[in-house]
């Protein structure tokens, strides 16, 4: 499979490109800077990880994955808090990287299985 077949990879592109879109005029630069690469490293740690030759590598790289939508989460947030994203805004994005995230928690769940399977 290919990982521009997965729909949690269009999912997290989109949501990447949404991000920088938006926030093009922001100029607090660092914070700018921030959540825009944790939102690129959703779709970049899953064609990485579907990139590797095996399944424990690709589950390390859904795992970083998993964790930058958290970072990603955690930063909108505080955006809307601090007034750079505005509240409906940051609602619709947030609850993106939630669903995003139950997303490949299932997906590792199932890569899980294949190496279990496999090494029985």
């Amino acid at each position: 499979m290919r990982f521009e077949d997965l729909e949690v990879w269009k999912r997290a592109a989109h949501l990447s490109a949404e991000l920088y879109k938006k926030l093009v005029n922001l100029r607090d630069y660092s914070f700018k800077d921030q959540i825009t690469r944790a939102g690129l490293s959703i779709s970049s740690n899953i064609a990485e990880g579907f990139e590797r030759t095996s399944q424990r590598e690709c589950l390390t790289f859904l795992s970083y994955s998993k964790g930058s939508c958290g970072e990603l989460r955690s930063q909108l947030y505080v955006g809307v808090e601090i007034g750079y994203i505005d509240g409906e805004t940051g609602k619709v994005w947030i609850k993106e990287a939630t669903e995003i995230s139950s997303m490949l928690s299932s997906l590792i769940k199932t890569k899980r299985g294949f190496i279990k399977k496999d090494s029985t």
